[in-house]
């Protein structure tokens, strides 16, 4: 059997030749802060990026041109058989 960890309850008399602060039973909570109240600073966050993370949007951004090229070859390719293909139906058939 596994036994539980127990509990042990102290009580700090002296830090560093020094009392510790009160503690007050009544812990003070703040008020609860409405969600939307953080989403008005987000406008003039949005439109500047910020500048601890470039490296990040070198690499993201190096990727999107290397896809965006890849696509375009992948496509120009496609386009140039679609034209030997319909030259050589047009050929055969014309």
């Amino acid at each position: 059997m596994t036994q539980e960890p127990q509990a042990i309850e102290v009580e700090v008399v002296e830090i560093d030749g020094r009392t510790p602060p009160a503690m007050s039973p009544h812990r003070e909570e703040s008020p609860p802060r409405q969600s939307w109240q953080g989403w008005q600073s987000w406008p003039g966050l949005v439109r500047r990026l910020d500048s601890r993370w470039w490296p990040l949007w070198v690499i993201l951004g190096s990727v999107a041109v290397f896809l965006l090229l890849t696509v375009g070859v992948f496509v120009g390719i496609l386009y140039l058989i679609f034209r030997i293909v319909s030259g050589i139906l047009r050929a055969i058939f014309g």
